[in-house]
């Protein structure tokens, strides 16, 4: 990393260059071509970010059938090295978590990543994993936490989503993107839950085994797992934080998935609603995707889902609803919202956030967060950030965090 990081081009320029290597990569990643793009240095640099903002630097490292310019090919041969370490990592602590908590006479599920990796459908070092998700009953949660003690994890922020649990020691930061000393996170829900836009929209009941046993297991079943990876990923397409590695993720499952287990995922109910916010994730992974998703299923789907949102699935691009959408935006996803009464309720949600949402943006909540300090917009306050939202084009500090270190990263030898 260069002492003097580069000056960032204008608002526009950055937001173009993001689109375009976004929207390149997420090509290449499903339908890989023979000629590398024809991109400026800072467009490499740029792609580099991208490639790490979306999750899918270890998979462009062996399935690009390009090579593109030494820079590029060392970083991605970086990446796959760090992330296939990691891996053997995640394994080991897996291994460890079955063990205490089948000791304790803990019941935990392990998700999304954990479990397409027991699937076989990534080879080891394919896909990265941030942390390790574990769903356990409500009542296990503190249960769980003593257990995960024995492991040197120890209580860090709490959200209304999940428990942060953090290595009690930390022997290094990392670097750009996947590092084998990036700290590995425990993160445990009691509930599988995400609102959309407001209302919460929970899916626990359908998602732990009846049986389930000490120790760790899988999902009920192929539809568990992909009414799983769907809700997560409206979920973030709600809030534009979508990463590509979860339309990957999604396109291998529904390889997997035969009649009886889409039927499923159609036939649950969670509140009395069947699957609504399934048609935006899987009507994204069929536009990068094209063979992925049967046409039924979206058929389906299609009157249960808002006409707001429907319009808007037809329209979204990856760029639009993910971290590569460089624009903080006031009312994120309010096209999901599913009456004009919801709609309002989402905005004053915005304007005046509850006491939870604020705590998530104190500096205590923040402390663990790397890039929190990267632009001044989480240390705002409120009133200011409305402001910006108004008279301005605020960029989202994720992402201008990566593309700064992006630019400013010394190039590795090939």
């Amino acid at each position: 990393m260069s002492r003097n990081a580069p000056a960032l081009p204008p608002f526009r320029t950055l937001a173009a260059a993001l689109a375009r290597t976004t929207e390149a990569l997420a090509g290449e990643l499903a339908r890989p071509g023979a000629q590398a793009p024809a991109w400026s240095d800072f467009e490499w640099c740029i792609a580099e970010a991208v490639a790490v903002l979306q999750g899918v630097s270890a998979l462009l490292a062996i399935g690009l059938r390009w090579q593109g310019p030494a820079r590029w090919h060392a970083f991605l041969s970086e990446q796959a090295r760090h992330t296939l370490l990691r891996r053997r990592r995640i394994a080991r602590l897996l291994g460890e978590i079955g063990s205490v908590t089948r000791a304790a006479g803990i019941a935990a599920v392990a998700l999304k990543g954990a479990a397409l990796y027991q699937l076989g459908l990534y080879p080891a070092g394919e896909r990265p994993m941030g942390d390790i998700d574990l769903l356990v009953r409500e009542a296990d949660l503190a249960a769980a936490g003593r257990a995960l003690r024995a492991l040197g994890y120890v209580p860090g922020h709490a959200s209304r989503r999940h428990q942060t649990l953090e290595p009690e020691r930390v022997d290094g930061a990392g670097g750009f993107g996947e590092h084998i000393d990036h700290p590995l996170k425990i993160e445990l829900h009691g509930r599988i839950v995400e609102r959309l836009p407001l209302r919460e929209t929970d899916i626990t009941a359908l998602e732990f085994p009846a049986a389930a046993h000490p120790g760790l297991n899988d999902y009920p079943s192929l539809g568990a797992l992909m009414r799983h990876l769907l809700l997560h990923a409206a979920g973030n397409l709600r809030a534009r934080a979508l990463r590509l590695i979860q339309l990957h993720d999604i396109a291998l499952l529904c390889a997997r998935m035969g009649e009886r287990d889409w039927q499923e995922l159609l036939d649950a109910r969670s509140q009395g609603r069947g699957p609504w916010w399934a048609l935006a994730p899987l009507t994204l992974t069929r536009r990068y995707y094209p063979e992925a998703v049967p046409t039924a299923v979206l058929a389906a789907l299609g009157p249960g889902c808002p006409p707001l949102l429907r319009r808007a699935c037809r329209s979204k691009r990856l760029t639009d609803v993910s971290w590569s959408n460089l624009r903080i935006e006031a009312f994120p996803g309010i096209e999901w919202s599913g009456s004009p009464a919801e709609a309002l309720g989402f905005v004053a949600s915005r304007v005046w956030p509850d006491r939870e949402a604020r705590a998530e943006l104190t500096p205590h909540a923040l402390a663990t967060v790397h890039y929190a300090g990267a632009a001044r917009w989480y240390d705002a306050s409120h009133l200011e950030r409305i402001l910006r939202w108004l008279c301005s084009r605020p960029p989202r500090v994720q992402t201008i965090h990566a593309v700064r270190l992006a630019l400013a990263r010394e190039p590795a030898t090939s």
